[in-house]
């Protein structure tokens, strides 16, 4: 049993026991990938749908080749199949994509009939990811932040914000500045490092005393934007 496990087998010599045995293996292993990256991504916000993809990838992947096995003209039916499917969803975060190549080489391995050689990759590269979130490895000191605000046409921009940014900031520069509603207000975009201890809070407060209460926008990359009016 042992050695039909750990050997790679085609699909026309698995038994029903085995192709259980490598359905619930990937299965498995997908559920503690989920959970790693659960784990690692607390702090930063994380998608259920994401997560419960993680899951279900290997399982479909470990699916598909035992499916094939060895038939080439069975794969090339399923190349043809899934080349139909169009995935319009934008790129996602670099570290996201790297779980899917996870679980895809999770849910090969298993398919291919290497589960215990999946088991260890798994705990290999789970445990890592866990070392290097509680290390913090990699993480910035400070935040990068998109700022736009907004002010009437008659205030003068120049230099007018640059205490408050100095405040609660360790570096910004101005991107652009736009015209809207025909000229009567002003965009201003900043890119901005957030100190660590800023307040946001009090930093969007002395903001909205200068621009006369109007507008002001705080993005950081991969959340949604703050708007405060």
């Amino acid at each position: 049993m042992l050695e039909t496990i750990i050997s790679s087998t085609t699909g026309e010599s698995f038994t029903l026991t085995n192709t259980l045995l490598v359905i619930v293996s990937s299965l498995l292993l997908g559920l503690v990938i989920s959970l790693v990256y659960m784990k690692t991504n607390k702090k930063n916000g994380y998608s259920s749908g994401f997560s419960i993809t993680l899951i279900m990838l290997p399982v479909i992947i470990s699916i598909i080749i035992l499916l094939v096995g060895n038939n080439v003209a069975r794969a090339f039916s399923l190349a043809g199949a899934f080349s139909i499917i169009r995935f319009r969803s934008a790129p996602g975060d670099p570290k996201d994509i790297s779980y899917v190549f996870f679980t895809l080489a999770v849910g090969l391995t298993c398919g291919m009939g290497y589960i215990v050689y999946g088991i260890i990759f798994t705990t290999i590269l789970c445990a890592v990811m866990l070392i290097l979130d509680a290390i913090k490895f990699a993480i910035p000191k400070t935040k990068t932040m998109q700022l736009k605000i907004t002010i009437p046409e008659d205030l003068n921009y120049e230099g007018v914000f640059e205490d408050i940014l100095s405040k609660y900031t360790n570096s910004w520069n101005i991107e652009k500045v736009k015209t809207r509603d025909f000229g009567s207000l002003f965009e201003l975009s900043y890119i901005i490092h957030m100190k660590p201890d800023s307040n946001q809070k009090k930093f969007i407060d002395e903001l909205r005393c200068r621009n006369g209460n109007l507008n002001i926008t705080l993005t950081l990359s991969g959340f949604e934007e703050k708007v405060y009016n």
